[in-house]
């Protein structure tokens, strides 16, 4: 049996690591076996059973807006990524190349940003919606979430990691400030930028507390809000609420098994300065 000094047995780790796997993935399999369960039916009696049926999922898209709100999440969540990546990037490149008094004042803001709870902002970003025209129309879902302090501060330490000598070159043969900025610093920024988007696109499809607030038509409405109609005052409809949950969750899944790397590469891009 190999051991490691100060640890446990390779056996324990991974029989530790099991256990911790099933508890995660304990409530997504329950979700998925709610969700293909006869509507009506007791949940926590039928759990075992071997009935099986794919009439909630058909339901959702045939009696309810579910298809209008996964093109509400997609659109917006897409949108607002595209947008995170260029003013970001745009933000970050100037912060880190042009060392004035004022973008250091600006990223001192940044920082400062990044400590306010987002819940601060929810009254003074509803009467700005309100007396903007932005209430409940896709502007509120889009416009309030351009840009966001995360990837500025993201973005600008991963383009200090890359020296100014490219930059140099490229001004010697002739380039201008816009080509070096989206045709020489861009491409050589994917790395930050891809895990820029991924981050953006899962707290937006995800969040459910701003576009319930800054929305009210059916029309409007993301996957998390319409998924948070199917529970009433008297009875929660499970079985068509755990089908909508799948539906939501299994793109965020695939997208995360496929970007895994790229997602945990965020957590030290920018740390190591060379």
């Amino acid at each position: 049996m190999v051991v490691r000094r100060g640890g446990l047995p390779a056996v324990g780790r991974y029989v530790v690591l099991s256990a911790v796997l099933a508890g995660m993935l304990f409530p997504f399999v329950w979700m998925l076996r709610v969700s293909l369960l006869p509507t009506g039916s007791i949940a926590a009696e039928n759990l075992l059973s071997s009935t099986f049926t794919l009439t909630n999922f058909l339901d959702l898209f045939a009696q309810t807006n579910m298809g209008i709100y996964l093109i509400n999440s997609l659109a917006t969540g897409i949108i607002t990524t595209l947008g995170n990546i260029l003013f970001c990037f745009t933000v970050a490149y100037t912060l880190a190349r042009y060392r004035t008094i004022t973008n250091r004042l600006l990223f001192v803001s940044v920082i400062v940003i990044l400590m306010i709870p987002a819940h601060i902002v929810i009254i003074p970003l509803y009467i700005l919606c309100v007396k903007g025209g932005m209430y409940d129309n896709y502007w509120a879902l889009i416009l309030p979430w351009l840009v966001n302090p995360i990837g500025i501060f993201l973005v600008k330490q991963y383009i200090e990691t890359i020296p100014t000598s490219m930059e140099e070159a490229a001004r010697i043969d002739g380039a201008g400030e816009l080509t070096i900025l989206f045709r020489v610093m861009m491409p050589m920024c994917k790395p930050a930028l891809a895990v820029l988007a991924i981050q953006v696109f899962f707290t937006h499809w995800n969040s459910f507390l701003f576009p319930y607030i800054l929305t009210q038509s059916e029309s409007v409405r993301t996957l998390p809000v319409g998924l948070a109609m199917f529970q009433g005052h008297q009875a929660i409809d499970w079985q068509h609420l755990m089908a909508g949950s799948t539906i939501a969750v299994v793109p965020v899944l695939i997208v995360f098994v496929i970007l895994q790397r790229r997602i945990v590469s965020g957590i030290t891009a920018g740390a190591i300065k060379q």
